[in-house]
């Protein structure tokens, strides 16, 4: 396979899924966090459509070969330091505090209630196929 920097085989964040210990809780705090209801509620998964990308919920005693590994993935924000500070009003623990990685480029991250890593990222830069 040859590598082309214009060409990535990777289409961008699809879906995220973190595991829960407990759905019902863990739908409210994203529902808060995210300011969004769900579009796919079930007692097995919960889906929400952030931004036309998707970020899931899953029983963690429902997964299979889930260890005591995380997920770290970036979601995209405008104001940085204002969402940094609501995700930690709303519980979350901070992993990373905002701070710039280059150029214009911010990120930052914290611990939700069942210790997945939220990652968000002020990147002016980054723009979706049209």
């Amino acid at each position: 396979m040859k590598l082309n920097k214009n060409e990535s085989p990777m289409l961008g964040l699809r879906t995220v899924v973190y595991m829960v210990d407990d759905l019902a809780k863990a739908k409210e705090w994203y529902m808060k966090a995210f300011n969004v209801e769900p579009y796919y509620d079930t007692p097995y998964y919960i889906g929400f459509d952030i931004g036309g990308f998707e970020l899931g919920l899953h029983p963690k005693e429902k997964a299979k070969g889930i260890g005591h590994g995380s997920v770290l993935t970036y979601w995209g924000v405008e104001d940085i330091h204002e969402v940094f500070k609501s995700l930690i009003d709303l519980g979350a623990i901070e992993h990373e505090k905002p701070h710039n990685v280059g150029e214009e480029i911010m990120v930052a991250s914290v611990y939700d209630p069942w210790k997945n890593i939220i990652g968000i990222i002020y990147n002016p830069e980054f723009k979706l196929p049209q």
